[in-house]
């Protein structure tokens, strides 16, 4: 019988201690401050994908503020362009009992239902991708439209009165940022005469796609080119390698996110390969300032926070 009793005693601790590994974020999380207990507070990060260089910036800088804050965790998820699978990401997320969820959605339609029941129960915010009515707490996102009409605008100024042919380098089809800053580009040109979108090309964000997607359209055309503009950076340098590879005389090249690095917009714009880029604001670091602000009890604070752009031009 004692053997049984130790039996039974061992399983019980071998459970506690299983769970306490595969569920360490669960329950409540509590942590020793100058001899009092201090609220740990444990935040979820429901990305639409990283394959973007964006939405990786976007995720760094969440890190890189939350690190400033000893009583805050992060835990991300990515849902590489799926959005079944952001639902699960979600579902897991909560599983773990987070405290706040931020989400940038990858179909802000389909997501909205289960936005608004988990608004609910904890505070949402909504990164990039705005979702429609006002079941979430706060959503941060950038002045698409106003991207595409400053580039627009300095497209007009680049073109200068001889005007000339200009290629536009879009997103996701069904994105809503890629028909805001398109519609923002059409609107600055739609005052001028000699400034021409000869061809729209889909890219999906991606650099390889606006690479191939240039190649053949540069095949079956002998329209001069004097523009491309680019509604994000990678699609820009992939426009501009395959003007190179197809011995093509070089467009300029305006592309949208500004980041930095190696290669980044900004160190293209400094080497002359892009002509310019609209620095697109992630919203990361404003995320988990708000977070906190209402984490720790404060009620008044804006439903939306639209990000400014600004343009970075080389000026050689």
């Amino acid at each position: 019988m004692k053997h049984n009793y130790t039996v039974l005693l061992f399983v019980f601790m071998l459970c506690v201690f299983a769970f306490s590994v595969v569920f360490p974020l669960a329950g409540k999380r509590l942590k020793k401050s100058g001899g009092t207990e201090k609220k740990e507070y444990l935040i979820g990060i429901s990305q639409a994908n990283l394959l973007e260089q964006w939405r990786i910036t976007m995720n760094r800088e969440i890190e890189e503020e939350a690190a400033k804050h000893s009583d805050l965790r992060c835990i991300f998820t990515d849902a590489a362009m799926n959005t079944d699978r952001q639902l699960e990401d979600i579902r897991m997320l909560m599983g773990y009992a987070i405290d706040l969820l931020i989400v940038s959605p990858n179909d802000s339609d389909v997501l909205r239902p289960y936005i608004s029941d988990i608004h609910k129960k904890i505070p949402v915010i909504v990164l990039d991708r705005d979702i429609v009515g006002e079941d979430y707490s706060l959503y941060i996102g950038p002045d698409n439209y106003r991207i595409g009409k400053t580039a627009g605008e300095y497209v007009i100024g680049l073109l200068g009165e001889k005007g000339g042919n200009i290629i536009e380098v879009c997103g996701r089809p069904d994105s809503p940022s890629a028909k805001e800053r398109s519609q923002g580009f059409y609107d600055a040109l739609n005052g001028t005469d000699n400034c021409r979108i000869v061809c729209r090309l889909t890219a999906n964000w991606m650099q390889d796609q606006a690479e191939d997607r240039m190649k053949e359209y540069l095949s079956v055309t002998d329209t001069n080119i004097d523009v491309v503009f680019a509604q994000n950076d990678a699609m820009a340098y992939g426009a501009y390698s395959a003007m190179q590879k197809m011995r093509t005389a070089p467009a300029l090249c305006v592309g949208v996110d500004g980041l930095d690095g190696p290669k980044g917009g900004k160190k293209m714009v400094e080497e002359g390969i892009l002509s310019a880029t609209l620095i697109c604001p992630t919203g990361g670091r404003q995320a988990i300032e708000y977070a906190l602000r209402m984490l720790r009890g404060e009620k008044k604070f804006p439903h939306s926070i639209i990000l400014s752009p600004s343009l970075i031009v080389n000026k050689s």
